[in-house]
């Protein structure tokens, strides 16, 4: 894999605990309330608040992944492949079901990443 490939695919990473950072630690930030578009109010409810925890771990959990592709598996082309799809495919169903500006700000980097791995 290049180092063009490793960089973007550690980036993708970071930005993947940037969002586990916004949904488990920081539930009711400005910053969570800008980036998802909701109220300190919202953010707050009991029901709401378990399930961004939750899925503020499957996403520091894909971040794992995707540093342990680039930088420790035997295979980390196509791990770093595997990751990056699904993080595109999870996007392309952001922005189909929620703000069509996911397909960029969540799957832009990683299709970019995943170009390169081709190359």
């Amino acid at each position: 894999m290049s180092v063009l490939s490793t960089i973007l695919i550690t980036l993708v990473a970071l930005e993947f605990f940037y969002i586990m950072y916004l949904e488990t630690f920081a539930t009711t930030s400005a910053a969570t309330q800008r980036v998802f578009k909701m109220s300190e109010a919202e953010l707050k409810g009991k029901s709401l608040n378990t399930l961004f925890k939750n899925q503020g771990i499957y996403n520091g959990l894909i971040g794992v992944g995707l540093l342990y592709a680039a930088y420790f598996s035997s295979a980390p082309t196509e791990i770093s492949r595997l990751l990056l799809i699904y993080i595109i495919l999870v996007a392309i169903y952001g922005g189909l079901t929620s703000d069509k500006k996911i397909i960029l700000t969540q799957g832009g980097l990683a299709i970019i990443a995943l170009i390169t791995t081709f190359f």
